[in-house]
């Protein structure tokens, strides 16, 4: 790319002459600053790079695993890990130093060695930088997961970050370069995509049940506001609600994206083409704030912002021709959803509202049938460990099905079912549905990745094929046999 085009690419993200060619004037925080110059560069020049989609590392006998974020996510974790053998736990680190003893209780609690411990704003980056870790997992705020994983990866270790990957184009660009150039994997702990329903889909889908899959829908609906978003001791410094201001779109796309992205084979023989993204007004949180600032003056600060909609939908057609459709509100009264639903031409799956249904004609079919579908289709991980999995918990089973397969997968030198690609690409709907809600839902291109290796990437492997050899503790009396 010529340097004068990659300065005008760099201009127009960072907002100047935006409207000359009808783009919104985000800012950096919401879009970084070379958003547009490291897509077009990356897409256009050719430049040779390493294929993570595949890639197996070299194994590693005993996973050793530094956690950064102690708090509702990251405390679930180190419980949940140290059910797994063949893995040490072995630092600790949050910004606040009583959730860091907190967890060395829990790791006392499940017979595991006491960790190294950090703490104070940057402690994560000594974590990272120290020498005997194989593994950063990180829990943390959002706005934390790429720095991290970039850090991680930089000093030798393969990152696992909570979702979403990255808020930015930039920082997308950045985890795939990253990751490519170091060889380290950069897995986005979507854990969705291991649940039950959504793998016997997803394996459903591979033998051909559905026929050609040609439309997909997810969400993430779930009403968060008031005992959540506004509380304070869920979301440590308020940071999620944070989140909420000043942006605008779909802000948590990946739990409803990630598990129908598998099904439609994207990064791994289609991928997105473009977008359209429409949100509501917001109808909701500034009411919760104006209420709770009744009561309480620290609220105050919360009121008469520029929150997001309560409702957003983004539409997504693929290279070859198939539709998406994601949608994200947490503040409105409605049941939890996350939709999956995967429509072709022979059939149809949808879990929510519940119960989950199939259907091969015009009408669902019958519960015995759906667990004859189950008990044919589910894919060798669930018959494997699924049983133990829902014993031990986490969302139902599918946490630590989803960590337990990481693990597995590091051990036995296999390639991750979620690469940097999938990280990348479902992440990069907060910021490409925050550019299209901002130019009245005009459609944005979504950036390839691959580069082009998404026509030759192969699909996520169901098998276990050269793993399954992890065992998991027996933790009264919880994995015994395996």
């Amino acid at each position: 790319m010529q340097p004068n085009r990659r300065n005008f690419l760099r201009q127009i993200a960072a907002g100047t002459g935006a409207l000359a060619i009808g783009l919104p004037n985000l800012s950096a925080a919401a879009m970084g600053k070379e958003s547009y110059g490291k897509a077009a560069s990356s897409q256009q020049t050719g430049d040779q790079h390493f294929n993570m989609s595949g890639y197996a590392a070299p194994r590693i006998d005993t996973v050793r695993v530094g956690i950064i974020g102690l708090g509702n996510r990251g405390s679930a974790a180190v419980e949940r890990l140290s059910y797994i053998d063949g893995l040490e736990i072995v630092a600790l680190c949050d910004k606040y130093q009583d959730r860091v003893a907190k967890s060395q209780l829990t790791l006392a609690k499940m017979g595991r060695d006491k960790a190294r411990e950090y703490s104070g704003e940057e402690g994560w980056k000594a974590l990272c930088e120290s020498k005997d870790i194989d593994l950063v997992y990180t829990p943390t705020p959002w706005e934390l997961h790429t720095p991290i994983a970039l850090h991680a990866m930089n000093h030798g270790k393969h990152a696992a970050t909570e979702v979403n990957a990255g808020l930015t184009l930039d920082q997308c660009w950045q985890l795939v370069e990253t990751s490519e150039r170091t060889r380290k994997h950069c897995m986005m702990l979507e854990n969705c995509c291991y649940d039950y329903f959504e793998l016997l889909t997803l394996n459903m889908a591979r033998h051909g049940l559905f026929g050609e899959l040609v439309h997909a829908e997810g969400a993430y609906i779930h009403n968060l506001g008031r005992d959540n978003i506004f509380n304070k001791n869920t979301y440590a410094d308020m940071w999620r609600l944070k989140e909420n201001i000043g942006h605008n779109g779909n802000l948590y796309p990946t739990h409803g994206l990630g598990p129908i992205a598998q099904c439609l084979d994207i990064n791994r023989g289609d991928r997105m083409d473009y977008l359209t993204s429409t949100s509501t007004n917001d109808f909701s949180l500034n009411n919760i704030a104006r209420e709770m600032a009744a009561t309480d003056p620290f609220f105050v600060q919360y009121v008469d912002r520029p929150y997001r909609g309560n409702m957003n939908t983004t539409a997504i057609r693929t290279i070859k021709g198939k539709t998406m459709m994601i949608q994200h509100d947490v503040s409105s009264v409605r049941p939890y959803s996350r939709i999956h639903l995967v429509s072709g031409t022979k059939g149809v799956a949808q879990k929510y509202p519940e119960p989950e249904r199939i259907s091969f004609g015009h009408e669902w079919i019958h519960e015995n049938e759906l667990k004859e579908l189950y008990e044919k289709y589910s894919p060798a991980i669930v018959k494997h460990i699924g049983a133990i999995a829902k014993d031990i918990g986490g969302h139902g089973g599918m946490d630590f099905m989803m960590d337990w397969r990481l693990i597995d997968c590091l051990r036995n030198g296999l390639p991750l079912d979620q690469d940097v690609y999938d990280a990348a690409t479902w992440s990069s709907i907060i910021a490409l549905s925050q550019q299209s809600v901002a130019n009245r839902a005009k459609s944005v291109d979504v950036p390839d990745f691959t580069r082009g290796a998404w026509k030759t990437n192969k699909p996520v492997n169901l098998t276990l094929e050269g793993g399954g050899t992890t065992k998991v503790r027996d933790i009264k009396g919880v994995g015994a046999g395996l």
